[in-house]
């Protein structure tokens, strides 16, 4: 997957550890201020107090940060969490909420201990697409929203005229910026320095434009520790347990797919299981500090890559910054025009956009080009946990349709009056309906043997195809002999107690599972 040109990497300079700590610092800073009008705009999606999504972001962000299993990956409160929260907190209120959120976490750790993260491995590369488009077409959409304001009455409508054309020039200043700044500039971030240039403009000059303070005050205290105050009975389970559940299931997965974007990024592996506990600890303790729960966010992420964010540094640097934001600082940050950060986000979506995928389209399989559509549109209609799931299936389907046309069967007869099928290809659900069909009890000598040399038995509905076959050839009196089985498959056979013959090894060192996989690759 290739980023962007038009939003250059910076690469932290391996001398000097001055600079890399600047680099790292500053890239925190240019993602805490990306941070603030997400975690205020995904609170109001949520129904609750914007103070409960900067919670959040500080607190997930910083423990993801410290113990996470991908530095540099930023995390906080999140559009995909918040939309799944709303139902809960406008039917039991903002207390069910944060037990969901704990029982959410400790769901979290629970797939970290059992290294459940290992199986992110299974999304195939055309869903990655899909996912990555499809998060930037949701970037893209929910920066549209800067683009109104209130009318007379309050309602929101689009900006005409003078206020629209100042929010647009802005917009595409602090994209210029970005994109042109660091070829003079290099010792600060592009986001950081698009921001900065293009707030000096409007308080300067004082534009009317909206602000940060215009979405809602971040002014606020420490967070404090408080056990949420709900009914600790088995009905607060059944309410709690399927928004849990779902919110552990789609922060997980959008977190690890995170992960592996950005470790291909920056070339580095990142651990997929520790991040799954990470994420749950971190859930945990926003729970009881009164935050909205959160994940990976693939935008800031890519900020924070791009301005140079490599290790855990600017990760921490980035929620503390947040917090010294609520604290000492908003006055301040309420003052950043709006536009700017539409900017930087608009420079994302620009950079997170596979475009070569655009290319790709019609040289890649059909049902690849299919799936990177699909994932992308359901993305952007439903979520990306659902998309990633719709993907994998597909995926899944496509392929077990593809293994099934695999299997192929050549014959021989032997001096001693037997006849050979020699059996080619894999041996599962979606292929025993033309394994039985290459047979001919009616036709065939007593005597008949099943070569499994460049074949594998992959499922029990293998080791019912064999039953069956044999019960074919038995009701005639004729006997039928294995051959070249796997020991596995051998294995299974003796645990189900079937009866059908087993003929000896005749090469002990005989490896079926090495030799069926370059046989298969190699079709």
């Amino acid at each position: 997957m290739q980023t962007a040109p038009d939003l250059p990497i910076i690469e932290p300079k391996s001398s000097g550890i001055i600079g890399i700590y600047r680099t790292e610092i500053l890239s925190g800073l240019t993602v805490a201020l990306a941070l603030v009008p997400e975690a205020v705009a995904f609170s109001f999606v949520a129904g609750v107090h914007p103070l409960v999504g900067l919670y959040a972001a500080f607190i997930v962000g910083l423990i993801t940060a410290i113990i996470g299993g991908r530095p540099g990956m930023i995390s906080g409160a999140t559009g995909a969490l918040a939309v799944v929260m709303v139902a809960l907190v406008a039917t039991h209120g903002v207390q069910y909420l944060f037990a969901a959120v704990i029982l959410m976490g400790i769901l979290q750790i629970i797939a970290g201990v059992f290294r459940l993260g290992k199986f992110i491995r299974m999304v195939p590369h055309p869903v990655m697409l899909g996912f990555v488009n499809g998060l930037a077409i949701v970037i893209f959409l929910a920066q549209l929203g800067q683009f109104k304001m209130p009318d007379a009455i309050g309602n929101q409508t689009w900006m005409t005229g003078l206020p629209l054309y100042l929010t647009l020039g802005l917009v595409l200043l602090t994209m210029f910026v970005i994109w042109f700044g660091p070829k003079l500039i290099r010792s600060i971030p592009a986001p950081l320095l698009g921001i900065l240039v293009v707030s000096v403009i409007v308080i300067g000059f004082d534009v009317d434009v909206p602000r940060v303070g215009d979405l809602a005050s971040i002014k606020g205290s420490l967070p404090e520790f408080n056990i949420p105050s709900v009914p600790f009975n088995l009905e607060t389970l059944k309410i709690i347990l399927p928004y849990s559940f779902i919110l552990a299931a789609i922060g997980l997965i959008e977190s690890l797919l995170t992960l592996n974007l950005v470790a291909e990024m920056t070339e580095s592996r990142g651990g997929a299981s520790r991040e799954c506990a990470a994420q749950g600890a971190a859930n945990i303790v926003t729970g009881f500090f009164g935050g909205m729960g959160g994940c990976a966010m693939i935008g800031q992420s890519m900020i924070n890559v791009k301005s140079g964010g490599r290790t855990r540094l600017s990760g921490i640097s980035a929620a503390l910054f947040l917090l010294g934001f609520i604290l000492w600082a908003s006055g301040l940050i309420e003052q950043i025009p709006v536009a700017a950060l539409v900017g930087v986000m608009f420079m994302v979506v620009i950079g997170t956009f596979a475009w070569s995928s655009l290319t790709i389209l019609h040289r890649v399989p059909l049902h690849d080009a299919f799936v990177i559509i699909l994932v992308t549109i359901v993305t952007v209609y439903s979520d990306l946990a659902v998309a990633v799931v719709v993907g994998v299936i597909v995926s899944a389907l496509v392929f077990a349709w593809r293994a099934s046309k695999r299997v192929s069967v050549t014959t021989e007869m032997t001096d001693q009056g037997q006849k050979v099928y020699n059996l080619r290809g894999p041996m599962f659900f979606g292929s025993t309906a033309n394994f039985q069909d290459m047979f001919s009890p009616k036709d065939d000598p007593d005597d008949v043997v099943v070569d499994f040399l460049k074949s594998r038995v992959w499922d029990h509905s293998g080791l019912q195809a064999i039953e069956t076959l044999t019960e074919r050839y038995n009701r005639r009196g004729k006997t039928v002999h294995l051959r070249h089985l796997s020991p596995d498959c051998k294995a299974l056979l003796n645990k189900a107690g079937s009866m059908v013959e087993q003929m000896p090894d005749e090469d002990p060192d005989y490896g079926v599972a090495v030799d069926y996989t370059d046989h298969f690759e190699n079709d």
